[in-house]
């Protein structure tokens, strides 16, 4: 490669610029990785590739590949300009088909770098591990611009730290390899225009022993019960696995400012451990610790075991012995839970307190050592914050690791972990997926939301997970909310009747089952009337009603949205999360006010009056929508009720606040200590002091068949057949069936948002049965052609199966990328297959879609929400081996200028109205007036005797002929009385909900 004279000679540079070293006499000649001369496309995975990203559409650069007379390497550099007011940069990943590459002989990396001298950090990146380089471990550092003109920059390895606050899929091993490398990041200053340029980037230099070899502890803290010895682990490992080059020697020592005293607490030991040259990677010698028994009941006391390492890469972190905490009141199982809370406040200080109220983020924290560090109470995995690999051993494992760090500190209170299992364990791959919420009520059985809930408690709990963000108890009133499928329905009455889910999570509402391996704690949310947010509210970047504002009377309020958290309450939900949104009650003179600020909701309502006795949780980094300064974000959501704080990246930030606040006197200490007694009481109940480490007993049942059949029920029972024109449904497995649609071989599709990540993706990203494999499955004679670009001629019956693509909270609202129309695709497919052959719809999506331009030309039209993993359910239903008996939770309106629309409006004409669901029973009730009077009758003495599964069936009985006599001529007139009557059923006015049937029959 050429190097311009406008560089001068490699010698001159040598002795001018620090960054340019010589090289010495046995270092191998530079590895190159980037020249920039068109050998590395602008692509992206799984090709190698350059490619730009940013936190918005603006912010990742513009680059081009420019030539340069004075281009360092080559004739071209990579330049580009950036205006960046999140994060950007851009990357070079290498292919993720091909092997990944071994940087493990080199010293460092460098680059030239054209100078601009504006004193700026910018940050470089490297990808070790993992599977590819966007799901790799990120290790960072960054130089300064403070030069002009090109210059070489050279980051030894030894400079890259990992990185804890973002990581895409979460830690592989926290060591860097440099054996499996996947690329290189640069992110770029933030704040003001810039350019740059940059050539050459290449690997430079020898590695020395200390970047291939490294020393390590089996565990950072060990455990040992007082007059016991304690074993720590010292292992070498090389990279490669290669025999040692060279000696390594670990001196070792028992430090004295552990918080143990020696002597009187343990022995003092010291030492030196060596592996000689060609001692095998892996090979491990033991340090033992004798500690001594003196019968005084104590506090957890800490021994640090300080390392002295010689010709390998030392530990991150000094390992310590922990004797454990022993003879204590709280640690007694046998007293009431009440006093062990008493007894264990009573012991702890303000930083210990304020740190149980603290929630972070698993990736924030890395290997964990700030959990000891700030006594933190909690930590979660945000939707995709998994551990690597994915599986329920590695969640077990990673939260096991989580607790041990507990362990180290004075009281050693656990943790207690939580994640958004909204729709059965769903971040975790292989875990059985379950209908979301708005499927789980079209199937009007709370029966079998129970046992939804039982199942993704046991699969939740088996990865060492004991709390579950779930359920959402929002009711619905607009469905072009991004959050609408995470409801249950649009009226609070059936939210009300599938809160079963509850007990599901938790066992019996006294909280006696919590202790068991297959329960969880749950959490009511999102407190009060997210799901009545006006459209056109929020304030949240490019949301449009998500995180908006509720506005109602104070009748509406209690109605609505505050019964379903009655009803929580007294089936003994253990948490509650409020909402993102504000609250206008219209009249109270306040206007719009942040949940989070809502004292007198939170404590006043809920605490007060309904008489919550669990913990308040806030939503993720909600506290900073609130007004005035950060201290003020803490004192206010404090004092209004909310007693664990989610602060993701922040814990650090907010229990050091929180703790000024109460020394500064304006946030009371009895406040502090009523959220702890919470917290600590959630924490007893669980059987946390008592059982930390996760209880992998049921993992083996994760995906089992048996939990998949539940889920498969749940798909089959959430079907609304809202049309059947000609009986085309059931299907018969003899019919030759054209299959076509973007949703019919896509389980990402149908299973939505919050599915492995938080916006879910489509596509084949955990194990289960598509809807086409369920029809393949079932026996039926199926061709597919997703596009229904194939031949159409030949074939008794399309099934067309269209919707939507997964989205979550607002970034799936209407307006914001969003409509509830068919894509051109989807539609142009429907039109095919439609015009060629008899047909069925299937919308599988998270709302109603309007589909009355087309509803002429489709003979059966099939609500399939999104049902999860188990499309053999949706099978189930299209080929008759189940009956279709769901019915629509939300009403299906006729266009856009109607929304929203719901039960109960006074102008109330839909395209399908709530409660609305034909059946394929194989008998289908008949009769007129004459027989719906007798109906009537009887629905409301079944209902003086208290015989509400006779009266539900006497209604049900009187909505199916009610249904066969409207048919498809579906009105105002009609539709009014007959959704009320579904409300006025699952309030438990049967004889009512007959009478307003009979309403509807005449109108028909």
């Amino acid at each position: 490669m050429r190097r311009t004279a406008l560089l001068v000679s490699a010698a001159l540079l040598t002795g001018l610029l620090p960054w340019a070293t010589a090289r010495a006499a046995d270092d191998p000649p530079p590895v190159p990785v980037d020249r920039f001369e068109g050998e590395v496309p602008f692509a992206s995975q799984p090709a190698e590739g350059i490619f730009t990203w940013g936190s918005d559409s603006d912010d990742p650069p513009a680059l081009q590949l420019a030539a340069r007379s004075d281009a360092p390497e080559g004739a071209k550099v990579l330049s580009g300009s950036y205006d960046i007011s999140g994060y950007g940069g851009f990357s070079h990943d290498f292919a993720a088909g091909e092997p990944a590459h071994d940087w493990s002989a080199h010293r460092g990396i460098r680059f030239w770098w054209d100078g601009q001298a504006d004193g700026r950090k910018i940050a470089f990146e490297i990808k070790d591990g993992g599977h590819d380089g966007e799901a790799s471990e990120l290790w960072t550092t960054s130089f300064t611009d403070d030069f002009t003109g090109w210059k070489q920059v050279e980051l030894p390895f030894t400079d890259f730290a990992y990185r804890t606050d973002y990581q895409p899929v979460g830690g592989i091993d926290h060591v860097l390899g440099l054996d499996r490398m996947w690329g290189y990041a640069v992110t770029l200053p933030v704040g003001v225009k810039g350019r740059f340029a940059m050539d050459g980037v290449e690997l430079y230099g020898r590695a020395d022993q200390s970047l291939r070899a490294s020393v390590t502890t089996d565990t950072a803290v060990r455990t040992v019960t007082e007059g016991g010895t304690a074993k720590v682990g010292i292992t070498v490992a090389t990279t490669g696995s290669a025999p040692l080059d060279e000696p390594v020697t670990v001196t070792y020592a028992t430090r004295t400012d552990g918080t143990a005293e020696p002597g009187r607490d343990y022995t003092p030991v010291s030492g030196t451990l060596t592996f000689p040259a060609g001692t095998a990677s892996g090979t491990t010698r033991t340090v033992e610790v004798r500690t001594l028994r003196d019968k005084t009941a104590e506090p957890a006391e800490t021994v640090p075991l300080g390392l002295t390492v010689t010709g390998a890469k030392a530990p991150a972190e000094t390992p310590q012995v922990v004797i454990d905490a022993h003879g204590l009141p709280y640690l007694d199982p046998k007293l009431p839970v009440r006093k062990r809370v008493a007894d264990l406040l009573g012991r702890m200080s303000l930083a210990e307190k304020a740190g149980q109220m603290t929630q972070a983020e698993r990736g924030a924290v890395g290997t964990g050592a700030d959990v000891a560090t700030y006594a933190l109470g909690s930590l979660l995995s945000g939707g995709g914050s998994t551990p690597t690999p994915n599986t329920p051993a590695a969640w077990a494992k990673m939260t096991d690791g989580f607790q041990l760090r507990a362990r180290a500190t004075r009281f050693q209170i656990p943790l207690i972990y939580g994640v958004d299992a909204v729709h059965g364990h769903n971040n975790l791959v292989g875990a059985t997926v379950m209908p979301h919420n708005i499927g789980i009520g079209a199937t009007r059985d709370p029966a079998l939301a129970e046992r939804t809930g039982a199942v993704t408690a046991a699969e939740v709990r088996a990865t060492g997970v004991p709390w579950d963000f779930a359920p959402c108890l929002c009711v619905s009133r607009d469905e072009r909310w991004g959050r609408s499928y995470e409801s249950f329905g649009e009226d609070p009455a059936l939210v009300e009747s599938m809160e079963t889910v509850v007990q599901g999570l938790q066992g019996r509402a006294n909280g006696a089952d919590l202790r068991r391996n297959d329960k969880v704690l749950a959490t009511a949310k999102h407190f009060v009337g997210d799901g009545g947010t006006e459209y056109g509210s929020s304030t949240t970047g490019t949301y449009k009603i998500d995180q908006g504002v509720t506005k109602v009377t104070r009748q509406e309020l209690e109605a609505v949205h505050l019964a379903p958290f009655r009803t929580a309450v007294d089936r003994g939900v253990g948490t509650v999360m409020p909402s993102y949104s504000s609250l206008d009650v219209l009249g109270d003179g306040q206007g719009p006010v942040k949940m989070h600020a809502r004292a007198d909701m939170i404590n006043g309502v809920l605490k007060g009056r309904m008489g919550f006795g669990g913990f308040v949780i806030s939503d993720w980094n909600a506290i900073d929508q609130l007004p005035g300064d950060y201290p003020a974000h803490v004192r206010t959501a404090v004092d209004a009720g909310v007693d664990m704080m989610m602060v993701p990246y922040g814990y650090k930030e907010f229990s050091s606040t929180l703790a000024d606040e109460v020394k500064a006197g304006r946030v009371t200490e009895r406040r502090i200590d009523d959220a702890v007694s919470r917290i600590l009481t959630q924490k007893f109940r669980l059987g946390l002091f008592e059982h930390p480490y996760a209880d992998t007993a049921g993992a083996a049942a994760i995906g089992s068949p048996a939990h998949r059949a539940v889920a498969r029920a749940a798909a089959a029972e959430s079907q609304v057949l809202l049309k059947n024109s000609g009986g085309l449904l059931p299907l018969k497995k003899s019919q030759k069936v054209y299959v076509a649609g973007s949703n019919a071989d896509d389980i990402g599709n149908q299973s939505g948002g919050w599915t492995v990540t938080w916006q879910g993706s489509s596509g084949n990203i955990t194990p289960g049965t598509t809807i086409l494999q369920g029809m393949r499955e079932a026996g039926g004679h199926v061709t597919y052609s997703k596009d229904a670009s194939a031949p159409t001629a030949g074939y008794d019956v399309g099934v067309v199966v269209v919707g939507e693509t997964p989205y979550a909270e607002g970034v799936g609202d209407v307006g914001n990328g969003h409509e509830l129309t068919l894509s051109a695709a989807d539609q142009a497919a429907v039109d095919k297959v439609c015009a060629a052959m008899k047909c069925a719809v299937l919308i599988v999506s998270g709302r109603p879609q309007l589909i009355g331009d087309r509803l002429g030309r489709i003979d059966a039209l099939v609500a399939s929400w999104l049902p999860g993993t188990e499309g053999g359910g949706v099978a189930d239903v299209l080929y008759g081996s189940r009956p279709f008996t769901g019915q629509l939770p939300v009403t299906w309106p006729r266009s856009a200028a109607q929304l929203p629309i719901n039960v109960g409006d006074s102008a109330y004409d839909p395209q399908f109205p709530y409660g609305w669901g034909l059946t394929t029973r194989t008998r289908v009730p008949h009769g007129g007036e004459a027989a719906l009077r007798a109906l009537a009758k009887a629905a409301a003495a079944a209902e003086r005797a208290g015989a509400g599964r006779v009266g539900r069936e006497l209604v049900t009985e009187a909505r199916l002929i009610v249904q066969e006599k409207v048919g498809e001529r579906i009105d105002a007139a009609v539709s009014g009385p007959f959704a009320d009557a579904d409300h006025l059923l699952l309030t438990g006015h049967y004889g009512k909900a007959v009478r307003k049937l009979t309403q509807a029959y005449r109108a028909a």
